[in-house]
């Protein structure tokens, strides 16, 4: 599991149980499964045949998970600013914040090179990036901290 899957698990968009996409798991259909693409016994019909892609799988609704009250949540009685600091917002859900984390988590970002050795503007660059990603992940982020 992915640095940025373990924050999704954390904001309750990602469950543990869930396997790589392309499983059963995520709506993926097996093709002998498929009753259009098997001749229809018994009737006049002409056998229809519907082409199989391989790895093509139906993506299960996305359901959108109020981040912003989750996160106000978790940080009742804690002295963190989670909307401004990428260091708060993994502290508040439990997950390591350190250097060589947010390292780790800006290559699974595939940060830009210009910011990576500037570790001010790659906090910079991981909250909103993290925030967009939650977002684009089913999470219900305010434009405001998008922008």
């Amino acid at each position: 599991m992915g640095f940025f899957d373990k924050i999704l698990e954390k904001i309750g968009i990602k469950k543990k149980e869930e396997k790589e996409i392309g499983g059963e798991a995520k709506g993926g259909m097996k093709a002998k499964d498929d009753v259009a693409s098997k001749p229809q016994v018994g009737t006049n019909a002409p056998a229809r045949t519907v082409p199989q892609q391989a790895g093509v799988i139906n993506p299960a609704p996305v359901s959108v998970v109020d981040v912003v009250a989750k996160l106000e949540g978790l940080a009742k009685g804690k002295d963190l600013n989670w909307k401004v600091s990428i260091v708060d917002l993994l502290k508040l859900l439990e997950l390591d914040s350190s250097r060589e984390a947010r390292e780790e988590l800006a290559k699974e970002l595939n940060a830009p090179a210009d910011v990576t050795g500037d570790s001010a503007r790659l906090n910079t660059w991981l909250h909103k990036e993290v925030l967009r990603k939650i977002a684009a992940n089913g999470g219900n982020i305010p434009k405001e901290l998008l922008d």
